[in-house]
């Protein structure tokens, strides 16, 4: 299933792991990025920008490392 604008997607922390967004963050991920679910709010070739439900700033990760939360 493709991912578009207004999903609802959660972090696939395998995906994730030792990826180059991994690379270049703080390895402390918070709870919420893999517990919670995020809202797509925009998509760019193979990145989709996530807004989660708590007060921080959205991220952006490669579509492969989200899946839409059942």
């Amino acid at each position: 299933m493709a991912i578009k604008k207004g999903d609802l997607v959660k972090v696939v922390a395998e995906k994730l792991a030792n990826s180059l967004e991994a690379l270049a963050s703080d390895h402390r991920y918070p709870p919420y990025l893999f517990e919670g679910r995020g809202e797509v709010v925009e998509i760019r070739g193979d990145y989709a920008q996530i807004k989660f439900p708590v007060p921080t700033p959205t991220v952006w990760l490669r579509l492969d490392q989200i899946e839409v939360a059942q």
